[in-house]
């Protein structure tokens, strides 16, 4: 039964789309995951992945993880984007690495060679092209998000590390080469500026960000506690989401209402 359901669903969304392409009105097919520069994301089987999230490039989404709407994960700047287990980047937030640092190919005397950082020390190349950025501390500008993090909405991360158990509230904004130890939480709209280490056990907040008190057992255990909730808020999700999706319902409700469509 379930089979055919699907079957009916694919053909009925395929004939809609052929009925309505000669209209005025525009819906769009929109790509969750986008393979850039043959990196392509990898997500396990209970990964949860918005239909209009994008995460783009060379980024992991380990078990039970979920990146949610409108949330943008982007690994296209030569390095690697971590998202841990049970962990989630939630609505409009943008989790990114640093992009490529100027002139490093035409100042690297030894551009020729195989992967190397240029002469400076501040770009990395590979196969005689730069790639990205070396972060003032020496290591490669990664973007690590360890288990059981909450990524607030409209938080913005940028080459940072941070550790197990960490929950970040909406619309923070934490550097390069920034730092959040575990058991960490980061009020909303907190400022962690570039090369700040956040120190485990505590909660912190403001902009630039400042150390509020320390945590009790309460609220570390309630830092788990809610990833823990997102995850199982994001198999609730996951299984509304056709995997043929659902643009005929959209077809069919322009169509009772007597307009055409378009693909777009």
């Amino acid at each position: 039964m379930a089979t055919r359901a699907l079957v009916g669903r694919c053909l009925r969304e395929t004939g809609a789309a052929l009925k309505h392409a000669s209209g005025l009105e525009i819906f769009t097919r929109h790509r969750p995951k986008m393979t850039f520069l043959n990196q392509t994301p990898f997500q396990t089987n209970d990964t949860f992945i918005a239909p209009t999230a994008s995460v783009i490039g060379n980024v992991t989404n380990w078990d039970e993880s979920s990146v949610w709407y409108n949330a943008v994960v982007r690994a296209d700047s030569g390095f690697p984007i971590t998202i841990g287990f049970c962990s989630n980047v939630q609505e409009g937030a943008v989790v990114t690495t640093l992009g490529c640092a100027k002139n490093a190919v035409e100042t690297d005397p030894l551009k020729t060679g195989s992967t190397h950082t240029n002469a400076s020390g501040d770009g990395v190349v590979v196969a005689g092209k730069e790639v990205g950025k070396v972060l003032e501390t020496g290591f490669p500008p990664v973007t690590h998000i360890g288990h059981f993090c909450s990524i607030g909405s409209g938080s913005v991360l940028i080459s940072c590390r941070v550790d197990d158990l960490v929950d970040i509230g909406d619309k923070c904004t934490i550097l390069e080469g920034a730092w959040v130890e575990s058991n960490v939480i980061l009020e909303p709209g907190s400022v962690v500026p570039a090369y700040t280490r956040i120190p485990s056990g505590g909660r912190w907040g403001g902009n630039p960000i400042k150390f509020v008190g320390q945590l009790g057992d309460a609220e570390m255990a309630g830092i788990k506690k809610k990833a823990v909730g997102r995850g199982v808020m994001a198999k609730e999700h996951a299984v509304e989401f056709l995997p043929v999706g659902s643009t005929y319902l959209h077809l069919e409700d322009l169509e009772r209402e007597g307009k055409t469509a378009i693909q777009g």
